[in-house]
Parts: C-alpha cells; structure tokens; sequence
C-alpha cells in the first residue's frame, strides 16, 4: 500500500463477525470470534487445521449458522447470513475442496448458481462472454465448451477462482487458493488481488504457505483452537513470528533428521516407463528411500505414480517391483505387490467422508477380509484404536470422516496403509493444504517409514519438503525426466532452475535416479 492510499482500518468493513460461537457434536469449534473485512485490505486468516477456520468461512458466507454472535454488514447487524443473504451482499468463496461439476463445461460451471437470464432463460450469449472475460483475468485459455473433467487440479482451480469473479464480487474469500497452482498461475492470481484490492475488494486470505502471507496480505488474525489468538497488521513479524503465533513455538524443528538409507537392492525399477503424458521414464527406489518427484505441476509427476499403481494404462521396457516383472496394471495387484497410494485430492479419492473414521482407517482391511472371521475383523477393528491414538485424533472414531479437519483428514489417508506394511508407498502432494502442525506430523511419519525399510516416491509441489526430506529427486518437464539431483546437491535453487530448464540446472547422472 502506498502513502497516497487510505488506510483501510480507517474505513469501515464491508463484513464482520462479533463475538461469533459454534459448536458441533457437542464440542465447541469457535469460542467468541471477531473479525472485520475491510474494502482494500487483504487479511489473511491462519491457523492450524482443526482451529476453527473453515467454520468460521461457512458462517461469513452464509453455509453455517452461529450458536451465538452476529453478523456486521454494511453496518447492519444480523443474527446469521443466508446463502441468498451472502450473494447479495457480494460475498464469494473459492473453497479449498472445489465445488464445480465435472461433467459441465466450463462456461456453464463458471456461471452455475448465478447465470444471466432473457425472457427466463439462460441467456448463453452474455453467459459466454462475460465467462471468456474472467477467463481472461485468470489466464484461462481453454475452448469454454470443455468438460471441466478434462482439466488437472491446477486448471480447475483456476476455473472455481474465475466462478467466484463472475459474480464480482464486493468481498473475496479464499482458502488455500494456489495449494495445486503452478508457479505461472499463482503469478497471475497474485497480480489479480492486487487489481482487486486497488478496486476496493475485501479479501480473506487463508494459505499455510507463509511466504505468500507475507507477500501479499495486509493484516492478520490468528485461531488457535477456536479462539482469536492475534489481530494485527502484518508489519513488524516475520514468517518465523507467524509461527509462533499459530502454534506457540519456533518452526526450526519441522522436518525430522534426514538419515542415510543402507545400500540394498531396489524394490522398484522400471525403465522405458510411460503412462499418461510421461515417456522413457527410469526409476529405482531402494528399501528405506526417499525419491523425490519434482517440477512445475501438470509436468507428468502425477501419471508416473498412477502408472505404477495400476490406476492409469502404463507400459515399460523392463520392470522389477517387489520381486514381480511386470507392472501391476490394476490396483488391486498393486496393493497385493506391496504397493500404496495416497492421493492429492484426500476428499474425493482418498477417503469416504460420510462413512465414519473407523471405517476409512479400515479400507485396506476390507479389501482384503472377504470370508475373513468376525475374530479378525474384531482384531482389526482394535488396531484402529491405536491407529487413531497413534494419530492425535481424539473423540468419537463413529463419526463421519467429513467431521474431521482437513489435516486430521489427510493424516487418516495415509495412516489407513500403515497396518499393511506397505514396501512402496507412493505419495501424491502429502501435505498440500494442512497446517505446519500436521506437517510436522506427516514427515515424521515418513521418516520412521523410511527408516523402517520401505521405499517411499514422494510428489509434491512445495519445494523445501524435496529438499529436506529427499535422498534424490527426479525433475520431470513435459513428461520426461530432465534432471536427477542427489542428495549433495538438494537446494530450492537447483530445483526450481532443473523445473524452468535454466542453463544452472544440475545435469543428469546418466543413471536412474
């Protein structure tokens, strides 16, 4: 903000919440919570996951109900907002879990819930050119009739950001907006909220990647378990301070001590691999290794894991996994070679949230039990006891997946495997969206699965995670490995150059990585 600018908490917010409580299962989530949005500022909102944040989204945009509060807009206070309450007050949401059909194009996916209408019907004409002006501010060029199925996360992200800007909105809100983006298409989502905040948008703000609060907001709230534990503006405090404020200590400790793995045959090696974008792919990954998979996303790192778990059609010149000479080809002889998934999108593919906790700490179980005594679905019914203990989740295992934050979500689709002793586990983007917390969690995980023998092939976007969890790393570039990176030479530099095809990229060993 510049010194000819207004200072935005001078100027009175366009939304807030006062004193806001709420609870569920008889457990309360928010604890008198106060917030104020204001026109031109960007405030983000942090917190570990559990701390009270998407609830308090969902109240803001009319999805929730509080117990007790109100609701400020425009000055005029309310119990509650609707959904319909919300939209004519100019609030949109880009949730974190996207909320866009699959079988629409984009066009109609951009303008559902909200399209112009003639004579009372859709009027596609102004439907298509307003969606191909939005497009535009996001850098969408795709045809406006193309399923929004056949598009990567990163697209349909940008596709939910541009839905929420064809309602212009007055008040933006945003969870975990660039978690699946490329480096290209969270530069263009930066410039944009610029523009927008210029234009006098209030925008919430909600990343667990610190230097993007940094970067781009105004001010701050802090939740910690559901109570605002600070509300200042972002000058003076750093990414460490943000820490500290969300989790009550320093962040120096968030990845475990990196530890050699000993020499021993591979459990995994392919070459001439392809499946999806990919082509003459070769890998190795050894007993108690970390393999890395980096580069932009939407590079094919993502196809090589479906190939080798059977989800996707792959073929390869030579073939060794588990002691088996062919690749799995289904998913089921994967999980019968040793081999486990979890995906990036732990909502739609990696659990059933309507079933409960106990149950998704079971979907490997019950894959395998058919004709299985009532004595052993007993003892594995018991193992999820420990499993959950194990995880830090506490209450009730009967309820609902849905009911857990997104962190304690993601940490149930990876914990469900680990009764199974998976030899290779393939992980895609393992921590995108969860709180420093969780991560913390999560790589602790992965290191004492390391050091317990198995293989482990790591995708992920974020860029220190491949630097300080890593034996080696495969930069892959239009669907070919382009570099391979050993331990020695880990930096965010080398990867980042080896993604973008700069001169300084590490040159490949010749070898598999």
């Amino acid at each position: 903000m510049t010194s000819d600018d207004v200072d935005p908490v001078a100027v009175a917010p366009l939304i807030a919440a006062q004193d806001i409580t709420r609870g569920f299962f008889g457990n309360p989530v928010l604890r008198g919570v106060s917030i104020a949005l204001r026109p031109g500022r960007i405030h983000a909102l942090l917190g570990e996951n559990g701390a009270g944040k998407s609830t308090l989204i969902n109240i803001l945009s009319g999805g929730l109900r509080p117990d007790s509060g109100r609701i400020v807009v425009n000055g005029a206070p309310r119990g509650h907002l609707t959904p319909s309450d919300a939209r004519k007050a100019g609030i949109a949401v880009v949730q974190q879990e996207l909320s866009l059909t699959t079988t629409l194009s984009i066009g109609e996916n951009i303008g559902l819930g909200a399209f112009p209408r003639r004579f009372g019907l859709i009027d596609y004409r102004t439907l298509a050119g307003r969606a191909r002006e939005v497009c535009g501010l996001v850098g969408l060029d795709e045809p406006l009739s193309l399923p929004v199925g056949a598009l990567s996360l990163g697209r349909r992200q940008m596709v939910e950001i541009a839905k929420a800007l064809f309602r212009n909105p007055r008040i933006l809100i945003l969870d975990e907006p660039t978690s699946s983006l490329s480096a290209r298409e969270t530069g263009i989502l930066t410039d944009l909220l610029g523009r927008l905040r210029a234009q006098g948008v209030a925008i919430l703000y909600i990343s667990h990647r610190l230097n993007e609060i940094m970067a781009l907001c105004d001010h701050v709230t802090v939740l910690k378990d559901g109570v605002v534990t600070a509300d200042r503006p972002l000058a003076g405090i750093d990414a460490a301070g943000l820490v500290r404020l969300m989790v009550g200590r320093d962040p120096g400790d968030l990845f475990p001590t990196w530890t050699a793995p000993p020499a021993a045959p591979p459990v995994l090696s392919v070459t001439g691999f392809a499946a999806g974008m990919t082509r003459d792919i070769a890998l190795t990954v050894q007993p108690g290794e970390v393999l890395g998979l980096g580069g932009l996303v939407g590079h094919g790192q993502e196809d090589v894991l479906l190939g080798l778990y059977g989800a996707i059609p792959a073929t390869a010149t030579a073939v060794r996994v588990n002691g088996a000479t062919s690749l799995p080809g289904r998913v089921t002889r994967a999980n019968r070679l040793g081999i486990a998934y979890v995906p990036a999108d732990r909502r739609r593919e990696g659990l059933h949230l309507i079933h409960s906790i106990a149950t998704n700490l079971m979907l490997p179980a019950f894959a395998r039990q058919h004709g299985l005594s009532l004595r052993r679905r007993r003892q594995e019914q018991g193992a999820t006891a420990v499993l959950a203990a194990r995880l830090g989740i506490k209450g009730d295992l009967m309820r609902p997946a849905q009911a857990l934050s997104g962190g304690n979500q993601q940490k149930v689709a990876l914990a469900k495997w680990l009764p199974h002793d998976p030899r290779i586990l393939l992980l895609n983007d393992p921590t995108r969206g969860v709180d420093v917390e969780t991560k913390r969690e999560i790589y602790r995980m992965l290191r004492q699965l390391a050091d317990a023998g198995q293989a482990v092939i790591l995708l992920s976007s974020d860029t220190p995670e491949l630097v300080n969890l890593c034996d080696r790393v495969a930069i892959l570039r239009e669907g070919r490995i382009v570099a391979r990176i050993e331990r020695r030479d880990l930096s965010e530099a080398a990867i980042v150059a080896a993604a973008m095809g700069a001169a300084t990229a590490p040159a490949g060993t010749g070898g598999a990585p």
